[in-house]
């Protein structure tokens, strides 16, 4: 095919030179006659010299023009300016071409590129009859139109090879396919090689090949199966059935031409696994290959390799069932489910009793205690799940513990010091038919945790392949087991620190009916914390907090940022300044962390700190990254009033906002954190709308109803976050229990004041508290007058103990001391510290309050106290 492309190639490349040589021989011919006949003719001598040639001119030259078939005919005179031409507003212009020959008496012929395009012209001289050239005329032809007769012969041409070309490759295809068919598509080098290795293979593999024609008669055998039959040499061309000495079955299956996977027979003293098919499938011709192989050894070890696929089998899925959690006693009876009934009829685990209260075992075999039985049959007579066993010292399972080595015991009726432990049971172990035992023990870190027995009852006895196995699987078994322990340590460790930073029991206060709920997560302890602080002028702070993180750090980090609450609040600050002493805070203990991988741990600590006043029924709040609270109003509704969000503890760089809200009497506020409405299953608006909806229409349930009607609710089985939740119901104190006055600066008011105010005790059945209020009140009034500013302000609350209040419009702040014995003065707050049962200063944006809590004093022990003090007379003015 490829010689005769090339030819039709060669041809077709001929065939276009000929034909353009041809037709450029044709349009220069053309081009000749006509511009040589034009310049012969008659009248042209006359028109050239007539006043203007191009008017008689152009006329001829247009009509011989497309009489001759050319594209253009010009006449020029000897300095080549046009008289004619086929587009008018060439005439006058320059000739494009050599006219020197011409001028010279020569017909001359050239391609050039003229005002039409690409052109083949010849020129031809105009002579006056005695051989003077007196014009030029040029008679030519397009290129284009010139070699459109090619394109009018190629298609004829390329046919031509075409037709050459489909009658060469369909003879060269019939003839390879001939070949092809003959050969199986192989050359003769390949032909050659195909057989050398044939030969190579069928000779030299080590599996025995036949082929056995449809008529059950041997074309080929190998040499391995001649040898593994014992065929004669002149096996080949006999049928099967013909063969000597062969096993029946073998014959039968020969013949048969059936498939055949790995079937073993018998022949010649082996075993033969024998695979059969036909040949047909691949388009060959018709009969089976048949392939032997000697499996005569394979079959001794066939039992013990599938026993050790077994074992093998049973240690990688101890690996992915035993440890799936982190509880002791799961582990221990995931232990005892695998290996029943594929290894053991029963498995008894045991472990130390302080194993499963996440501490270390003993070093004896006492106080171990069955915490996993499993079996074939539930009506065994082991000892029960749960029991406390004291193994005795010749027990298998003492030795194995003491050791730290595994026992085996092949027959137990023979054990007299395993009977020793329990007579009765053991008897009835025996009649039960558990014959062996393997006592392992559970050991990790060098430690003996416990042990795992091993019982049959319906299969061989225990050997000692099998101890090493049961060692292997309970070595599995025991790294679980003590990281279970350990974790179950640690997190005893963990809840009893939370629950040693998070309030025992809430304060005693008036403002607030409070209950509470926290619930630790089941996976680990974590941050979560709230608090509820008494402060002066009988209001109450609220704080929840969340701490990102889990386990002994985030605990730890809770108490920490409790405690600063705590401290925090005394100072009796607004919540966004509280907030933002306690994110200061943060910032720097997160700066403090030795270990720079674990920086950061701290930052992500949420804050939610509320400050209700009975007085005036008005709650302030300020929030740092926490989740808004839920507010119950007495009719039942619910919303979540909007409180700021500022960014979480320890970013910093942010202020806080403070929200300021009028709550009506019974109005109930619920703080909380995020694990009480977050799931992986809802998203956080699923989980607050839920919260709604179980506190909606419920205005007189009471806090602690409230509190479990919303974990119901909400919580599942399992919470995978701690849960703090706190539900306060706002109190308002009574008008007539709070008395306030302005009071002029002048020191003679203070007196007039002590009077008001003995009244005003008097009328609340307070008359015992008089001498110490006197005294109080008397100190701080005298203070605010001659060190503070106006407005003066007094103010008492009679609620579970006696608060005074001075207010003035100064910021400066008195502080106690010591007085010299030669002072006049200074003792006055060292009274007040000493009646009072608290006092202190909180600052406000009209200036400060300086208070004092009082209750029913022991007025002999203050006698005592103060009857050195010469000015006690003077201190009480």
């Amino acid at each position: 095919m490829a010689l005769v492309m090339l030819l039709v190639l060669c041809a077709v490349v001929a065939l276009v030179l000929q034909s353009k040589r041809d037709t450029g021989t044709e349009a220069r011919r053309r081009s000749i006659a006509v511009a040589q006949t034009f310049a012969h003719a008659p009248g042209l001598l006359r028109a050239l010299k007539s006043p203007d040639p191009s008017r008689v001119l152009q006329p001829l030259t247009e009509a011989g023009r497309r009489s001759a078939g050319v594209d253009f005919i010009v006449v020029m005179d000897t300095h080549g300016i046009r008289y004619t031409h086929p587009i008018p507003a060439r005439i006058g212009e320059r000739f494009v071409g050599t006219i020197g020959p011409s001028l010279a008496g020569k017909v001359y012929t050239e391609s050039v590129q003229g005002p039409l395009g690409h052109e083949v012209q010849a020129t031809v001289p105009v002579d006056d009859g005695h051989g003077k050239v007196v014009a030029l005329v040029s008679a030519g032809l397009k290129v284009k139109h010139v070699t459109s007769e090619l394109d009018r012969q190629l298609p004829i041409i390329l046919a031509a090879g075409g037709g050459a070309l489909v009658v060469s490759t369909g003879g060269t295809a019939l003839v390879g396919r001939r070949l092809r068919r003959q050969t199986h598509g192989l050359g003769p080098d390949e032909m050659t090689r195909m057989y050398e290795h044939h030969d190579a293979v069928l000779h030299s593999v080590r599996e025995g090949v036949l082929i056995i024609g449809p008529d059950g008669r041997l074309l080929l055998a190998n040499d391995e199966a001649r040898r593994l039959l014992e065929l004669p040499p002149d096996a080949e061309g006999r049928t099967v059935r013909e063969l000597p000495e062969l096993d029946p079955a073998t014959v039968e299956l020969l013949a048969s031409g059936r498939e055949a996977s790995d079937e073993v027979h018998f022949a010649k003293g082996r075993l033969l696994a024998v695979n059969q098919r036909p040949t047909q499938y691949a388009g060959g011709p018709r009969g089976t290959v048949v392939t032997l192989r000697d499996s005569t050894e394979l079959q001794a070890v066939s039992g013990r390799a599938e026993a050790a696929r077994e074992r093998l089998e049973l240690l990688y899925d101890a690996g992915l069932c035993i440890g799936s959690t982190l509880d002791v006693v799961r582990t221990a009876d995931e232990l005892a489910r695998v290996a029943v009934p594929r290894f053991a009829d029963f498995v008894t685990v045991d472990l130390a009793d302080a194993v499963l209260h996440g501490e270390e075992p003993a070093p004896t075999a006492h106080d171990i205690r069955r915490v996993a039985v499993n079996g074939v049959q539930d009506d065994h007579p082991l000892y029960e799940l749960g029991r406390l066993i004291d193994f005795l010292p010749s027990t298998p399972q003492a030795r194995g513990y003491g050791a730290g080595r595994s026992e085996l015991v092949t027959d137990l009726s023979r054990a007299e010091g395993w009977q020793a432990q329990d007579p009765e049971r053991t008897r009835r172990i025996l009649d039960y038919g558990i014959h062996s035992l393997i006592a392992a023990p559970i050991r990790a870190r060098g430690v003996v945790l416990g042990m795992a027995t091993f019982w049959r009852s319906k299969r061989e006895p225990f050997d000692a392949e099998e101890l090493t196995l049961a060692e292997e699987l309970v070595a599995r078994a025991a790294v679980s087991i003590d990281n279970a322990r350990r974790y179950t340590r640690e997190h005893a460790l963990a809840v009893t620190l939370q629950r040693s930073l998070l309030p025992r029991a809430l304060p005693e206060q008036s403002a607030l009916d409070v209950g509470y709920r926290y619930l630790p997560a089941q996976s680990g302890v974590s941050g979560d914390w709230f608090d509820v602080i008494p402060l002066s002028g009988g209001r109450v702070a609220l704080a929840v907090g969340d701490v990102v993180g889990h386990g002994l750090h985030a605990a730890a980090t809770m108490g920490r940022l409790r405690t600063a609450v705590h401290n925090f609040s005394t100072l009796d600050l607004p919540p966004d300044e509280l907030l933002q002493h306690v994110d200061d805070l943060v910032g720097r203990l997160d700066q403090e962390e030795p270990c720079p991988e674990k920086s950061g741990e701290i930052v992500g600590a949420t804050c939610l700190y509320a400050i209700y006043d009975p007085v005036t029924r008005r709650c302030e709040m300020a929030r740092a990254g926490h989740l808004a609270p839920a507010l119950v109003l007495p009719d039942g509704s619910v919303t979540y009033p909007d409180v700021p969000a500022g960014p979480p503890l320890g970013l910093g760089g942010l202020p806080f906002q403070t929200a300021e809200l009028e709550l009506p009497e019974g109005s109930q506020l619920v703080l909380y954190t995020d694990g009480l409405i977050e799931d992986r299953r809802r998203d956080l608006d699923e989980g607050m709308e839920l919260l709604r909806r179980a506190l909606a229409g419920h205005p007189g349930r009471s806090p602690e109803e409230s509190c479990q009607a919303v974990l119901e609710r909400l919580l599942p089985e399992r919470p995978g976050d701690d849960v703090a939740l706190l539900v306060a119901r706002t109190r308002a104190l009574p008008a007539d229990r709070v008395a306030d006055w302005d009071v002029p600066r002048d020191p003679a008011a203070v007196s007039g004041m002590r009077g008001t105010v003995s009244d005003k005790l008097a009328e609340w059945g307070l008359s015992e508290l008089d001498f110490a209020t006197e005294l109080v009140l008397s100190e701080l009034l005298t203070n605010a007058i001659r060190y503070g500013s106006d407005p003066i302000h007094v103010r008492l609350i009679h609620d579970r103990t006696l608060i005074c209040e001075v207010a003035d419009g100064s910021s400066t702040s008195p502080h106690l001391r010591y007085a010299a014995t030669t002072d006049e003065g200074g003792r006055g707050l060292f009274l007040v510290s000493q009646l009072a049962e608290r006092w202190g200063t909180r600052y406000t944006p009209q200036g400060k309050v300086i208070w004092a809590e009082l209750s029913a004093p022991d007025l002999s022990r203050l006698i005592g106290d103060f009857a050195d003090l010469e000015d006690l007379g003077e201190l009480g003015d």
